[in-house]
């Protein structure tokens, strides 16, 4: 059986936002065009790592998640989702395009915006496991999303 897909969304999950200036703790002085990027925790690239699945990035990013973002987390060169320039309404723009991407592996997907109708519509569309995590964009992805992921996994493997 393949391995598990992660989707990984950046901005909110692993550059978090929303709080006051200075309020967030400051990772490196890499700037590379956006200051946000100091906030990346390095931490995060090992503990996704460990999760044992496939990563993919989904974000508007895109191919600059591997030269800004990827570096910063000790992770290699991930696979970019493209997505198409319409969303189904009612969802999340991206949740079409990953349950596409899927192609009925098992996945989690990473992002501070996914609701229950992203739910719903990925539960009456994609044959296999399913976990749409929402993470606090203000907080970023926390140990405890982290656990979150791994025990959905234990149970899907």
């Amino acid at each position: 059986m393949p391995r598990p897909l992660l989707f990984l969304d950046v901005d909110g999950p692993l550059i978090p936002f929303g709080r006051s200036f200075g309020e967030y703790d400051v990772f490196t002085d890499a700037d590379l065009g956006n200051p946000l990027l100091s906030r990346v925790d390095p931490s995060l690239g090992p503990a996704l790592l460990r999760l044992g699945c496939d990563l993919v990035w989904a974000t508007t990013w895109l191919a600059d998640a591997n030269e800004c973002v990827a570096p910063l987390l000790g992770l290699p060169p991930l696979p970019v989702l493209d997505f198409p320039d319409d969303g189904i309404p009612g969802l999340h723009w991206k949740t079409a395009a990953i349950v596409e991407a899927a192609a009925g592996r098992p996945f989690a997907w990473i992002d501070d915006e996914t609701t229950d109708a992203d739910r719903t519509w990925v539960a009456g569309h994609h044959p296999g496991p399913a976990l749409l995590h929402t993470v606090e964009a203000s907080t970023g992805l926390t140990g405890q999303d982290v656990a979150t992921i791994v025990g959905w996994l234990t149970k899907v493997a």
